[in-house]
């Protein structure tokens, strides 16, 4: 009897083994499967790639970095043009869809877009959603105002009661709001609707980035409102921004943007559309407000 026990004791060792080989067996198998699955998931750029097309979100209204040309209607502008080079640097052909800035972070979360340009300041709050390119752009902010007295702005504590008009979420809104400005809501207009509300009183202030108002100003001579000489502030950068999983992009894009800046394509493209400046390059200037 003993020897009985014994042996189906054995029997049941041996049997326990042998299913705890087979169990590690599947589940060793199963590991692979999903590491298989992982591994065949196709990213941002594998899609791009395949498509050989890259979708970029910007607006068509912001003179001079994203705009229709006067000529032929055509879309063009800074950062358009930078897009246009990046991808032809890296055997893709472009597609362009227009919108407000505040449906581009949303377009590209939605995959309608893979990445977005429009004079967009890289900061804190949006790297924790998004990716960023390296920056190619260096400026900060100034304010349109009425000449005669300034819209009785002196301070950037003078914002207080003041009306500011802008795109809803944009930087420039955030801080004029932050210091007591009452918030005017535009969606993708064009540079002459928000000069000719400062000129009328609809507004008193536009805060926006120095480059693209003083552009604004100077191609739009018959409104008369003026940059104010002595409030400058929050020194910033832009980039092409992106999906937080577009890891492969970002350093596609960032190869080809370095080797952009060392053969002088970007202060090339600056000064076409900055009026001879280089905007590529950081500013020395003493500023009111850093953030």
């Amino acid at each position: 009897m003993n020897h009985f026990f014994k042996n189906n004791k054995q029997s049941l060792l041996l049997g326990g083994l042998s299913m705890t080989l087979i169990l590690s067996a599947c589940g060793g198998g199963e590991n692979n499967q999903n590491e298989q699955n992982e591994e065949s998931t196709p990213t941002a750029w594998d899609e791009i790639q395949e498509s050989g097309v890259i979708t970029v979100a910007t607006s068509g209204t912001l003179y001079p970095t994203s705009y229709h040309s006067d000529e032929d209607n055509d879309l063009t502008g800074f950062e358009v043009e930078i897009v246009r080079e990046v991808a032809d640097r890296l055997d893709l052909d472009v597609e362009f869809t227009e919108m407000g800035f505040d449906g581009m972070l949303t377009s590209i979360n939605s995959g309608q877009v893979d990445l977005a340009v429009n004079d967009i300041d890289i900061n804190e709050r949006r790297e924790e959603d998004f990716l960023f390119t390296d920056p190619y752009k260096f400026s900060y902010g100034a304010m349109i105002v009425r000449p005669d007295d300034h819209s009785g702005i002196e301070s950037l504590e003078d914002l207080e009661g003041k009306r500011h008009g802008g795109a809803a979420t944009t930087i420039y809104m955030q801080l004029a709001e932050e210091y007591g400005a009452e918030g005017v809501t535009y969606d993708n207009v064009t540079n002459d609707t928000y000069l000719r509300d400062i000129e009328n009183g609809r507004l008193d202030v536009v805060m926006n980035d120095y480059y693209l108002q003083s552009l604004a100003i100077e191609a739009l001579p018959d409104i008369d409102v003026v940059i104010h000489p002595d409030l400058f502030y929050y020194p910033n950068n832009q980039a092409m921004i992106m999906k937080k999983d577009s890891i492969e992009l970002q350093e596609n894009i960032n190869n080809v943007l370095t080797d952009m800046m060392e053969d002088g394509t970007i202060t090339e493209l600056s000064e076409q559309f900055f009026g001879g400046q280089d905007v590529s390059q950081e500013p020395d200037i003493d500023f009111e407000v850093e953030q």
